[in-house]
C-alpha cells in the first residue's frame, strides 16, 4: 500500500499559473503481468523485474485518449475496460510539464533536485517542442477538464486564460467571489474588480473571446463566449469593432487567414521551447510490488 508520505503531491506552488500542466493515466498491470507471464512465458519474478522498470513515453503518457494497457477512469472503483480487473490491479502515472523559461528555471531546478533519487520513484524527461503547438495542447487539455455544462465554465476559461498570460497576478484569489467578467475602456491597467464583477481591458477581454472560442467551437453552430454564441465571422467583427485587430496590427483577409493570425499572437508563434516533464512512478512501483506477490503466492 502506498503511505501517505509516498502519495504526496510535488509542490508547484513557486511556478507561475499556466506554467505547468498536469496529467494522470492508470495502467492495467494484471494485463501487463499476463502479456510477460501467458504469452512472453516469462517467469513471475522476471517480469516482475521488466515491469518495474518500464518507462512509458511522454505521449502514452499525456494522450487526450488513453491507448492499452493504459486507460483513463473518473469512477471510485474502476475496472480494466480490457480485463475487467479491479482497482487493486491498477497503478496511476501522475506526470508534470514544466515549460521551460526564465520564468520557472529557478522553482524548475530546485524542484528536480529535491525530487527523492532511490528507487528512480521519479523520472524526468526533456523535450522541444514549439509555442503554437504548446498552445493548441494547452487548449486541448483546458476542454478536455472543463464541463461545459456547467455554467460557471466561461468564467473558468477566463480565469485560465489570465492564468496563462498574465500569470504574475494571483488569479484564484481575484476569482474569489466572481460572478460575471465585463469589459471596460476605463481601467488603468489589465484588470479590476468591483463586487462580484470583474473588468478586464479591451484587448485582454477579447483574447478572453477568441480562448473561449477555441475551446467550444464547433463547425455549426460557433463557439461560445461571455458575448454568447458566436460564429467565426461574428468573433472577428466583434474584435475589429473592439479595435483588436489593430491593436495586434492583425491584416483583413479570409476569415480563416484572420484566425490563423489571431492564434499566432495569442500562441507567440513558431518560437521553440523547452519542455521538462515529471513522472511520478510512486504508485506504479508499489502496485507492481504487491501484484508480483500476488503471482509468486
Amino acid at each position: 500500500m502506498v503511505t501517505a508520505k509516498q502519495k504526496r503531491a510535488i509542490d508547484l506552488s513557486a511556478f507561475p499559473q499556466g506554467s505547468v500542466t498536469e496529467y494522470s493515466t492508470l495502467v492495467c498491470l494484471a494485463c501487463t503481468f499476463d502479456i510477460f507471464t501467458t504469452q512472453l512465458g516469462r517467469a513471475p519474478r522476471t517480469a516482475y523485474s521488466e515491469i518495474k522498470k518500464y518507462s512509458p513515453t511522454v505521449a502514452e503518457l499525456t494522450a487526450p485518449r488513453a491507448v492499452p494497457p493504459f486507460f483513463d477512469s473518473d469512477e471510485k472503483h474502476p475496472h480494466c475496460p480490457y480485463c475487467k480487473a479491479a482497482r487493486r490491479w491498477h497503478a496511476r502515472f501522475d506526470t508534470t510539464r514544466i515549460e521551460g523559461d526564465k520564468a520557472t528555471a529557478a522553482a524548475r531546478r530546485k524542484l528536480i533536485k529535491a525530487l527523492p533519487r532511490k528507487d528512480n520513484q521519479f523520472q524526468v524527461i526533456e523535450a522541444k517542442s514549439d509555442k503554437r503547438t504548446i498552445f493548441f495542447d494547452w487548449l486541448d487539455t483546458l476542454g478536455h477538464n472543463l464541463d461545459m455544462e456547467d455554467d460557471d465554465w466561461l468564467l473558468e476559461t477566463t480565469r485560465a486564460y489570465l492564468g496563462r498570460f498574465k500569470p504574475k497576478t494571483h488569479w484564484e484569489e481575484v476569482f474569489n467571489g466572481v460572478r460575471a467578467v465585463r469589459r471596460s475602456q476605463r481601467l488603468a491597467g489589465d484588470w479590476g474588480k468591483e463586487g462580484t464583477r470583474l473588468f478586464l481591458a479591451p484587448v485582454v477581454y477579447s483574447e478572453a473571446l477568441i480562448v473561449q472560442y477555441l475551446v467550444s467551437r464547433s463547425h455549426v453552430h460557433g463557439g461560445r463566449t461571455l458575448e454568447g454564441r458566436l460564429t467565426l465571422q461574428e468573433l472577428i467583427r466583434r474584435l475589429s469593432y473592439g479595435g483588436y485587430l489593430d491593436a495586434k496590427e492583425i491584416s483583413p483577409g479570409d476569415q480563416f487567414e484572420v484566425l490563423d493570425q489571431l492564434i499566432e499572437k495569442l500562441s507567440g508563434g513558431s518560437g521553440k521551447v523547452k519542455l521538462y516533464y515529471i513522472v511520478d512512478r510512486r504508485d506504479f512501483l508499489e502496485k507492481v510490488k504487491s501484484v508480483y506477490a500476488r503471482y509468486a503466492a
